[in-house]
Order: C-alpha cells, then structure tokens, then sequence
C-alpha cells in the first residue's frame, strides 16, 4: 500500500465528518435555548482552537489536502455563525400581539352583548305571542262551551244551510255561527226552532247569500286567483273584478237605526222613515233607547223596539237584519262599536260632513231602501281592528282586559306629557323599530282617509287588505309609513326605560293609559263590517275622495302658450 492512502482515508474521513455536521444544522426550525453561560461560552472557543491547531497539523504532514482543509474551515465557520444566532435571546412575546389580542377579546365581548340582548328581545317576543295564543284559545273555549247547549240536530241544519267557498283551514278566529266573516263566504244564520225569544226582540232573522261578481258581470260566480307553473314558468290565472254582492235569500224583516244626536232634520227624517217602513214594507224597527223617547215623545203611535240592557244589546246581531244610520261617518263608527261580532249589512245616508262611508243622499230614501230591501245589491266589506291591552302585572298571569274594535284607527300617543313618545313595535316576532315622536297610528284601510292621512299616510282603498303603520311628527327624517299585510299582529309596547306615559285611543273614545311594560295587540278582526255601496266599491271610494277631499283638484292648463 503507497504511503499517501492514509493520508487521503484521513482527509476523507475528516470530510465526511464536517459534512455531517453541516446537514444536522439544516432542520427548518431554529431551536431557541436560554442564553448561555460564561462558562459553556469558553469550553466552545477552547473546543474550536483544538479543531484548528488538528486541522494545521494535518495541513504541515501533507500539503496536497489545503482544499480539504478550507471546506473544513468553511464549514465550521458557518456553524459558529449558527451557534452565534441560536445564543442571541429572543423574546416569545411581542408587544403588538399582545394589543391585537386585548382589541380582539374586547370585539367578541361586545358581540357576545349584543347577542344575549338579541336572544332576551327574542325570548320576550316570543313569551308575549305565546299569551295571546294561549289567551285566543282560551276564549274559543269559552265560545265552544257558550254553543255547546245546541243539539246535534241543530247543528246539522246549521251545517247544512253555511254555504262556505273558503277552505277548512282559513277558519282559524271564526266560530262561523251568524253573520258575515271575512275568512269565509258564508250564508247568515237560519234562526233555531226552539231558540227562547228575548225580551221586547223579534224572533227571526233574515237569511243571505254573498256571492262576487266578475269583470261587472253580476253573475254570481267568483273566478279565485291562483298561479300556474306549467313549463317552469309562474303566471297568474284571469283576475276577477271581486265586487261583492249580497242577495237576500228570505225577505228582511227588522232594521235597526242609528242616527246623529242633538240634530233637529236627522230627528225628522228618522221618524218620517220609520213610518214608511212600517205602513208600506212591514218592517219592524229597532232604534236606541234614546231614540225611542224621542220618538214617543213626538208621536205616540209609533210603536219601535229597542233594549233594556246590555244582554240584550249583545244579541243584536240575531235580530237585525240591517242598520240604517242617520248622520256622518261617525255614525258608521258608533253603529259598528255596538256590535262585538258579525255586523249586519249598513245603508249610510249622508247627513253628515265629508262622508267617505255615506254613499246615500236622504233625500231619495225610498228608492234606496227599496232597492236594499229587494237585493242584490253591492257592499264594501271593511276590516276592523281587534285590541287587546296587555298590562305589565299580566307577564306571570293570563290577565288581559276586553277586546276592543275600532273601524278607523287605534292611536298611541304621548296625552299631556311633554316627553317624546317611546314605543317598541313589533310585528309577529319580528322587531320592527322603536317610535320617538308624538305618537303612533295603526289603520285599517277604511280608516286611511282619516287621522292616518293627516299624519303623512297613504289612501288606501277600503277592500285592500292591509293594516296602516304610520307615525306622527317621528323625531327623524327616515321615518316613513308602512302597509302591512292584513295577517300579522302588531305588539306595541311601552319599554321600561320610557319617561313618560302613552296614551291609547280606539276610534277616538275609549281613551286607556300606557304604563313603562304595558303593551297593545292589534290584529284584524274576523268581523268586518258590510257597508251598502251606491255602484260599486270602487266607485264609491273614488267619489269620496274627489268630493270630500277634492283630491287632485287644480285648474286644467290653457291651450293657447308654447308647444312641442
């Protein structure tokens, strides 16, 4: 063997041992120790002069391994250099990260608050429908054990004589016993055989049949609106004209007047008009007690009936088969006010000031009434407003007072307090803002050409279904009237935090105190009330307007002046 194999096995070695080292330096991950001490920091320069002074000595033994030598030197200088940055200490932490972290927990705290108040408004929306579902069934039962004395018999010859062109599933709110309902076309009640007469009342009601007619054609027939969805694509049938008719299917015989108070030529006419109707049609007549005084007290040969109490009152709408009022719309008001559930159909005579639900002029009664008397004729069917107050004592007991209907409009407003008016309304279970301002309106559509006009609201026609949302003097300039549909139930509250009291108002009467947690509930009554028109809905509504308002009404523009 040469005597240069050792030396080259040697510098190979010696290679082979650096480049070792070099790999186990190449992790990705740098480890970060402590920093080191004096001591270790002397025994790795004591280690790297004993490397040396080896490597010069092999360099002096044979001078053909100088390259080795300096990769060695190299690589062992890059090492030192990494050793260098590993001893450098460094901080785990970093100021900016710490800031980042302490913004980022303050974020998610206000987002968890936000939260909890979105899910406690939830919970309590949710606890307040949960009352007045629980409060509404309540009632039902009441009203199902109030008829449960009728026999079975009686029952089917009820079920028998209903005509109903709605579906079984639209009859939620509606015991469907007597008179018109707005989820059902139904026929009027047949009077029980064996019902027990009531004091000073007739015994028999006259029975109807509403039916619609389409595109004017009084045929009976109503073409309901439905949507096709042949080949993909959404269309709507024929749209009928909707024009609801009412026919007379037994000749009427009891009419109830309303008339205006305190009015010399509405006194007059009514007794004039009860005359005719009892010499010439054989009508029995119903009049308030007020009236009836009156009325014997100016000729005693007329022989009226009216009530003696409450009880009686309540039972109105099994004998009367129509109202006649004598007087303005206000007089439309009271006369819907005496009646808690169905209403009879109404002949309004204008005797009044604008008018928007009195078609008929007094002066050509008998025509009219002789035209109502023989039918058919057209009627506008009005929605009415059910309100319930819910006060605050009634959150843990179901404690709510009476329901009150109003034809119009309910208002909630701030009474003599000098303070904003603070109210949370929602709509179903939905939020739908806070009112600060003077007050509030909820409108039916008849009641949109009164206070809810004033207040910046929109004219809606009477048989669009749709309840008014509309704010008086709103401390904000975005704030602007809504129309919601007719199916939704509106909770009105009164918040906690409030400064002072609301006050509510149901067709102008009936004034009741809003306390800080007490709360309104308005939704539409199954009970709407049929007004008789003079053409048509339609036509009625637009005269109105034109004559009470005189909407639109400006000088037309001259002919002669600049042209295209």
């Amino acid at each position: 063997m040469p005597l240069g194999e050792p030396a080259h096995q040697d510098a190979a070695q010696l290679a082979q041992q650096p480049d070792s080292r070099f790999r186990s330096l190449n992790p990705g991950p740098i480890p970060i120790p402590a920093a080191p001490s004096s001591r270790s920091l002397l025994d790795k320069v004591s280690d790297q002069t004993v490397d040396l002074d080896l490597t010069a000595s092999h360099q002096s033994e044979n001078g053909s391994i100088s390259t080795v030598s300096s990769t060695v030197s190299s690589v062992e200088s890059e090492k030192a250099a990494y050793e260098f940055l590993a001893q450098t200490p460094i901080k785990s932490t970093d100021k900016h990260l710490v800031e980042f972290s302490e913004a980022m927990r303050t974020v998610a705290k206000a987002l968890r608050q936000v939260a909890e108040g979105k899910a406690a408004a939830q919970a309590e929306a949710a606890e307040w429908k949960r009352k007045y579902e629980l409060e509404t069934a309540q009632k039902q039962q009441t009203r199902i054990k109030d008829c449960g004395t009728c026999t079975d018999d009686n029952l089917g010859k009820m079920a028998s004589q209903l005509s109903l062109e709605a579906p079984a599933s639209d009859q939620t709110g509606c015991c469907g016993n007597h008179g018109i309902c707005s989820h059902e076309v139904l026929q009027d009640e047949v009077p029980e055989p064996n019902a027990r007469p009531s004091l000073s009342m007739v015994g028999r009601k006259a029975s109807f049949r509403l039916s619609w007619g389409c595109n004017g054609n009084k045929n009976g027939q109503h073409k309901h609106d439905f949507v096709s969805f042949e080949k993909g694509d959404i269309t709507t049938a024929e749209r009928s004209s909707k024009q609801i008719l009412l026919k007379w299917e037994s000749r009427p015989q009891t009419v109830l007047f309303i008339t205006k108070p305190n009015s010399n030529s509405v006194r007059v006419l009514c007794a004039e008009m009860v005359r005719w109707l009892k010499e010439h049609k054989n009508i029995n007549v119903f009049v308030e007690p007020w009236v009836s005084k009156e009325l014997l007290t100016d000729d005693s040969n007329h022989t009226v009936q009216t009530w003696d109490n409450d009880d009686d009152k309540k039972m109105l709408h099994k004998k009367v088969d129509l109202i006649v009022t004598l007087g303005g719309d206000g007089t439309v008001l009271w006369a819907a006010s005496l009646f808690k559930g169905p209403v009879p159909p109404v002949v309004a005579f204008a005797m009044g000031s604008l008018g928007f639900m009195t078609p008929f002029q007094s002066e050509k009664y008998r025509h009219y009434l002789d035209n109502v008397l023989k039918g058919p004729f057209s009627i506008t069917l009005r929605n009415r407003l059910q309100c319930h107050v819910i006060r605050d004592a009634a959150k843990d007991e179901l404690v709510t007072e009476d329901p009150i209907l109003v034809l119009n409009e309910v208002t909630i407003d701030r009474g003599i307090s000098s303070y904003l008016t603070y109210l949370e309304c929602y709509c179903d279970s939905s939020f739908v803002t806070c009112v600060q301002g003077d007050g509030l309106i909820i409108s039916t559509t008849s009641g949109s050409t009164a206070y809810s006009l004033a207040a910046g609201g929109s004219m809606v026609h009477p048989q669009v279904p749709g309840i008014l949302f509309t704010p008086i003097c709103p401390h904000s300039l975005s704030f602007r009237p809504l129309i919601l549909p007719e199916y939704v139930t509106l909770r009105i509250q009164v918040p906690y935090n409030s400064r002072g009291h609301a006050w509510a108002s149901f067709d102008g009467k009936d004034r009741k105190q809003l306390a800080p947690g007490d709360a309104l509930i308005c939704s539409i009554s199954p009970w709407p009330v049929p007004t008789a028109c003079l053409v048509d809905s339609t036509t009625d509504f637009l005269r109105s307007i034109h004559e009470g308002l005189h909407w639109n009404l400006r000088k037309t523009q001259s002919l002669d002046g600049p042209r295209d």
